[in-house]
């Protein structure tokens, strides 16, 4: 079923791609290309509507038609699926027309071409959860329909901008959720921690806010910081104490705790250990460093050793006794 959807995808596109190449008569009028324009928007054959409108505006930038050729060819661009497009028209129409009567419209497409931006052919047809997809597109478009409801409260388009906006902010909030628990799973509690804070703070009546104190509680319990884990956890059982982490009124965390093994020592049970778990507070990465340094001191001769109560001494006036040319060149020339 897949195939075929994607056989549909590759057919519309040279579909497209075909009929771009619309020329548009040199002869034709104002009012004639104005009107065929509007034929082929009604016919909903949109790259041939966007050519004609480009034609109209450029021949004719002062036209009776100029202002609201532009207006259609954002609506043109959109429907066309080209949100760039459309939101650079949109734009444009907003910077050279701010005090038009209908540009709380031009405001709309806008945020319409970044509420669809990830909704293209593709997502039409393939199983996608926005929630894990990059933010973007979402955070752009709640920011412009907030612009439209500012600047015009009055506006017609103003209550399906609101809705938008409450769709799009329970979709960033799920999307902070996503990165939390990803931290989660890479041991990075403290980053874990700040998105979980970041989603309570920012996202309040969205869904999220229980996962973001679940997340909390988590972070907190791995870092072993027993104050605000109680404090996250105390405020998940007033407020979400059906939440999914909760059994019995107990938490109960979502990642398992990794034992700092490697992959090699996991796959055989531990029958090939190529490295001991790490000490709480330990990286492996501070291990090589003083492993690095453990070899490198073993391998100086004993007689050129400090004694151990003299070493400090030593090397501070060692250091106070060189050279700056002994310094650069690291002893080289001593």
């Amino acid at each position: 079923m897949q195939v075929k959807h994607l056989l549909l995808i590759a057919t519309l596109a040279l579909t497209a791609a075909c009929s771009s190449n619309d020329v548009v008569d040199e002869n034709l009028g104002e009012d004639a290309l104005y009107q065929q324009a509007q034929t082929d928007l009604n016919n909903k054959s949109y790259t041939s509507a966007i050519s004609k409108l480009r034609a109209l505006e450029s021949r004719y930038p002062f036209g009776r038609y100029a202002e609201q050729a532009q207006l259609e060819l954002i609506y043109a661009y959109y429907k066309n699926v080209e949100p760039e497009a459309a939101k650079s028209s949109a734009e444009r129409f907003i910077r050279l027309h701010p005090q038009h009567p209908d540009v709380d419209y031009a405001y709309y497409l806008r945020g319409l071409a970044s509420f669809d931006q990830d909704r293209g052919l593709v997502a039409r047809f393939l199983p996608l959860d926005l929630t894990k997809r990059d933010p973007g597109a979402a955070r752009d478009s709640f920011n412009e329909f907030s612009q439209l409801t500012t600047r015009f409260p009055q506006s017609r388009y103003a209550p399906d901008a609101k809705a938008r906006m409450i769709y799009l902010r329970n979709l960033l909030a799920a999307y902070e959720v996503h990165v939390g628990h990803y931290y989660l799973q890479r041991q990075a509690y403290v980053a874990a921690a700040n998105r979980g804070r970041y989603v309570v703070e920012n996202f309040q009546e969205t869904p999220s806010v229980g996962d973001g104190l679940a997340i909390m509680v988590e972070a907190y319990q791995r870092l072993t910081l027993t104050e605000p884990a109680n404090a996250a956890l105390e405020t998940l059982r007033l407020n979400y104490p059906e939440h999914a982490s909760l059994v019995k009124g107990e938490f109960v965390p979502r990642e398992k705790e990794s034992d700092g093994r490697s992959w090699l020592a996991r796959a055989t049970l531990g029958l090939i250990e190529t490295d001991t778990p790490l000490p709480p507070g330990q990286t492996r990465a501070n291990l090589d460093v003083q492993r690095q340094y453990q070899e490198a001191k073993s391998q100086i001769p004993s007689e050129l050793q400090p004694d151990a109560e003299h070493a400090e001494v030593e090397d501070s006036s060692e250091s106070a006794d060189r050279s700056w040319w002994s310094r650069m060149t690291f002893g080289l020339f001593d």
